[in-house]
């Protein structure tokens, strides 16, 4: 049986009566808008018709641009990281891109394998959830000369354009929220001070109880040593050895709250009854859990569309001036916070 042969741009042209140059704009949805649309259109439908695919290796070629992003995560099953993915990719779609999306973990031995996979594959840019403060992977990507943001990960040199949520806030509408219950022994799983999230979160929780007058034996911070459940649960029991009758908790994400409420409920200790807690993220569900999660919601999508968009822009302008995009937070109050026994 012979091969079907593969129909080309220039046979496509051939039967559209059309220039090839006319056929490539129209295949690649980031330069479609410059062909008139009647013109767009019946080409597509041509395309269709004979099975047109376009090699996008050839391209990439001849153009020295493959299309592709690099996007890596952290912990990819972190129910945080798909609107921020479903934002990154609707930005990129309108351009033509493609991202591939990589889970890098928290070793950076992994994360140096991936990125150098990104870049051997040819990736015009990079999105990184995983930067940490101070880190090596971002001066590899700077050194290669990869335009890079980061995403929900600040980067306090200014090195790099970064898209976050403003933390100090949200740590000051946490801290507000549970004073105005009437709690005053408030205690802070903060997340690992190697990453960005996890330091400003502590500063605006130290902030925001010093604001309040808390006096040093009515607060504690306790370091988680990941954004995890079960690392949430650990460092729940060793906020209780630091600060005897805390009546609140303001954990550093949604995941280290649930595992607040896996020390809980092993200790019989209720939620909110005996001990409020406050998550951060508003990751999907929380509202299902039991109690429905009093959390920091953080405009997710919103953040995606913003870094893919600094990226496609550091991608056009090279030596354009790094951004900073900082997003605003909201508390959303549900049922994981009340009054302590001794107000009520």
């Amino acid at each position: 049986m012979s091969e079907r042969k593969r129909v080309t741009i220039k046979d496509l042209a051939a039967e559209a009566d059309v220039h090839y140059s006319t056929v490539s704009r129209v295949m690649n949805p980031a330069t479609r808008h410059l062909v008139a649309e009647e013109v767009a259109t019946r080409i597509l439908k041509l395309a269709d018709l004979r099975g047109f695919r376009p090699n996008r290796i050839a391209a990439g070629l001849r153009t020295q641009r493959s299309g592709l992003i690099g996007v890596i995560l952290p912990d990819i099953a972190n129910p945080v990281f798909p609107p921020i993915l479903a934002g990154i990719e609707a930005v990129l779609a309108k351009q033509g891109y493609v991202p591939i999306v990589v889970n890098g973990g928290m070793e950076r031995a992994r994360q140096r394998f991936v990125m150098e996979q990104m870049v051997a594959r040819q990736v015009e840019g990079l999105i990184l959830a995983t930067a940490e403060r101070d880190d090596p992977l971002l001066d590899y990507c700077l050194n290669l000369g990869i335009p890079v943001v980061m995403v929900n990960r600040g980067e306090h040199t200014g090195r790099a354009s970064c898209v976050v949520s403003d933390s100090l806030l949200a740590m000051a509408l946490t801290v507000d929220h549970l004073v105005s219950l009437g709690h005053r022994r408030i205690g802070h799983i903060a997340g690992p001070a190697s990453t960005s999230t996890g330091q400003l979160r502590k500063e605006g929780f130290l902030h925001a109880v010093k604001r309040h007058r808390l006096r040093r034996d009515e607060f504690a911070v306790v370091e988680a040593e990941s954004y995890s459940r079960e690392a949430g649960r650990k460092a729940c029991a060793q906020l209780f050895e630091s600060l005897p009758g805390l009546t609140a908790i303001a954990a550093g994400n949604d995941l280290v709250a649930m595992g607040c409420y896996d020390y809980l409920r092993a200790q019989g200790i209720r939620c909110p009854e005996d001990v409020s807690v406050v998550g951060h993220n508003d990751m999907p569900f929380v509202d299902a859990l039991t109690p429905p999660l009093t959390t920091i919601r953080i405009p997710v999508h919103e953040m995606g569309e913003q870094a893919a968009e600094l990226l496609l822009r550091r991608i056009d302008k090279p030596l354009a001036a790094t951004v900073v995009i900082e997003l605003r937070p909201e508390l959303v109050v549900r049922g994981s916070t009340r009054a302590p026994c001794d107000v009520r």
